[in-house]
């Protein structure tokens, strides 16, 4: 048995025999962490011998356009949001990484989608951190009470191969990914060397068997999968669930799909009987709206292929520091400060010795410029006192000169605006001036600006 000391990057997985300040292989800073390992020369490592074998029976060449495709087979999980995040399903054969920190409702959802894929088969669900008896008295809570649905208390990524050719399952959920473990290894569970074997094995399973495996993996302090990054690059699909500890709104947001697009949002509300899902996201964002008030503006946002308006709502005070704070929740705070740059040189709004508090109502972060036009209108709101129309909603990004900026699927937007009863809209000059002429778009005023300071004006 030889035993190493092998220094791995977090970021990308990159193994080095001496610690490092820099990772050549992703220029990461100070992400090096040691880790003894002893490990049987006699076996292999399934990173080493790659899934080659797994995709082809042979290695000979062939010409691309006489590769044959098959259809994808689409899973249904039962919940329309979820497959919509997903790509239309959960695809056979794919190992998908669900994320989020403790408590947020990843178990809870992933016991929901058991009950939904036992009706297309068996499903094994695999458990390193629970005992039978727990994951009863959730399933019990749940509802769900199918007979497909078998279990297995164990973290030895070799019995659970056993396990599996025994069973033939057709899903598999890993609850978590962090607690398995490869006896080969000698590093402790949940370490960089376990979570990148353990991981490897399960993906050549899944891709050998044709069997589809959700594994579920716990969140850093940093909001990113403990363990690795390649974690996420060797998977098919990334999704985290996202939500305020006192709210009951969850979203799960896909940050990576072979089989779809990403940034795609599914709403769920957390209630006794489990996480229901949201049909209408912007109703969700805007029930609890004040509309008389000043400070709050309604913006149009892209999530995917899904448009949803919300609200934002800003506060000015005057600061008793030295350095005025600048708080935003929800919304990137380094576009916030350009924000109110632009606002106090372009529109004379003298807000350099104020306290600003920006906030995203719902508890989603976007990171899209095009609502920065929406910010700056709520802030001027608040400090003039005035109340905005609450049928207006604003669209545009805010370049350093003032200028507002085209944003991407603008006629998508304005028809989800439309849609909900708002009357007017408020973005680029050329870009309305183009879209005045649209039959498709009815029942709404297109307002074009070519600067903040018009939009002062309004």
């Amino acid at each position: 048995m030889a035993t190493n000391t092998v220094f791995f990057c977090k970021e990308c997985g990159y193994e080095s025999a001496a610690w490092m300040g820099k990772c050549p292989s992703c220029n990461s800073w100070n992400s090096f962490v040691e880790e003894k390992i002893n490990k049987k020369t006699s076996k292999s490592s399934s990173i080493a011998k790659g899934f080659a074998s797994t995709f082809s029976k042979d290695s000979e060449i062939k010409k691309l356009n006489s590769i044959v495709v098959s259809k994808e087979v689409r899973i249904d999980t039962g919940y329309d949001e979820l497959n919509r995040v997903l790509g239309s399903g959960l695809v056979l054969g794919s190992l998908t990484l669900l994320g989020g920190e403790p408590g947020i409702g990843k178990s809870t959802l992933v016991m929901q989608i058991c009950n939904n894929l036992s009706k297309h088969g068996n499903v094994l669900y695999i458990s390193g951190e629970e005992s039978e008896i727990q994951i009863k008295l959730r399933a019990d809570r749940l509802g769900v009470k199918s007979d497909n649905i078998l279990f297995l208390s164990e973290t030895s990524i070799s019995k659970i191969e056993e396990k599996v050719e025994e069973s033939s399952p057709k899903f598999c959920i890993v609850d978590s990914i962090q607690t398995m473990i490869d006896e080969e290894i000698s590093s402790v569970s949940g370490s960089i060397s376990q979570v990148k074997e353990v991981t490897a094995r399960l993906m050549y399973m899944a891709k050998r068997n044709n069997i589809t495996i959700i594994l579920i993996g716990h969140v850093t302090k940093d909001g990113v999968i403990a363990g690795p990054r390649i974690l996420e690059h060797m998977v098919d699909s990334v999704l985290y669930i996202e939500g305020e500890r006192f709210s009951s709104h969850r979203i799960v947001r896909t940050v990576k799909n072979r089989f779809g697009s990403t940034n795609e949002i599914g709403v769920f509300e957390m209630k006794d009987t489990g996480l229901v899902e949201v049909k209408n996201l912007s109703e969700v964002f805007l029930s609890d709206t004040i509309n008389d008030l000043p400070g709050t503006a309604i913006v149009a946002t892209l999530e995917g292929n899904s448009t949803i308006l919300l609200e934002v709502q800003a506060l000015t005070s005057t600061s008793y520091y030295n350095n005025p704070r600048r708080v935003a929740t929800g919304v990137d705070l380094n576009r916030l400060n350009m924000i109110l740059a632009v606002l106090e040189k372009k529109c004379g709004i003298n807000i350099g010795a104020k306290d600003v508090y920006v906030s995203l109502i719902g508890g989603i972060k976007i990171d899209e410029p095009a609502i920065d036009l929406g910010v700056a209108m709520a802030i001027i709101s608040n400090v003039k006192n005035r109340v905005i129309d609450n049928k207006t909603v604003y669209i545009g990004e805010i370049g350093l000169t003032g200028q507002i900026r085209s944003v991407l699927n603008a006629e998508k937007r304005i028809k989800e605006i439309s849609k909900m009863g708002f009357k007017k809209v408020v973005l680029n000059k050329k870009q309305a001036n183009l879209l005045k002429g649209n039959k498709d778009i009815k029942n709404i005023e297109i307002i074009g600006i070519d600067t903040l300071e018009e939009a002062c004006k309004i």
